[in-house]
């Protein structure tokens, strides 16, 4: 992709492909940076899909601390509709999003896609998180009990450090997620001043 960017369009498309470019070219750059709207695009796609990655993993990683620590009545359904959740192609829930962020004022905002988008997200994101803390042992959290610490001071100055290359690679699920989306965007937003890369290239 990088050797392909320096390409003139037409050795892009000439077969077989070459590695490394036989002209080298900036065209495509400057195009991207004549071309007004792909900024405003790219910061839009930065903005929801950061956001969306940052509270995903962490309301994740709350909820499967929850889950892999307490035992309560109901825990092993909550946590199989949360996996079925997974199963319901986004074309079945764009419609309901679009009516309740119309009536509560969210239609066509930021902050109307990060929701939707981290609610799309947080299912695969509190799987992953209790996965994660569950093979951190519960005697470390009493140890830390023990010491006078509460259950929120354990779970963020010990059990968050123990598991945070897999906080990391939740995030990165979430954020690419978000990154890659069109349907959502193209359903959720109007003004072309919100449009996301995927939305405005499209």
């Amino acid at each position: 992709m990088l050797s392909s960017s320096f390409k003139t369009e037409a050795e892009v498309k000439t077969y077989p492909a070459t590695i490394l470019p036989h002209v080298v070219t900036l065209e495509p750059y400057a195009n991207i940076l004549v071309w007004g709207g792909f900024i405003t695009y790219f910061m839009n796609s930065a903005i929801v899909s950061l956001s969306t990655a940052f509270i995903s993993s962490f309301l994740g990683a709350l909820a499967g601390y929850g889950f892999s620590r307490y035992m309560f009545k109901g825990r092993t359904l909550l946590m199989t509709i949360f996996l079925a959740s997974q199963l319901l192609p986004g074309v079945l829930l764009v419609g309901p999003y679009f009516k309740m962020l119309t009536l509560i004022g969210l239609y066509d905002t930021r902050t109307g896609l990060i929701i939707a988008q981290t609610t799309i997200t947080l299912p695969f994101s509190v799987w992953m998180s209790k996965s994660f803390i569950d093979t951190v042992p519960v005697e470390i959290d009493q140890a830390a009990m023990v010491d006078g610490a509460s259950r929120l001071q354990t779970f963020f100055r010990v059990v968050l450090p123990l598991i945070a290359l897999g906080i990391v690679a939740t995030a990165i699920f979430a954020f690419l997620l978000a990154w890659g989306d069109l349907l959502w965007a193209l359903c959720l937003l109007s003004s072309p001043s919100l449009k996301t890369v995927t939305l405005g290239i499209t």
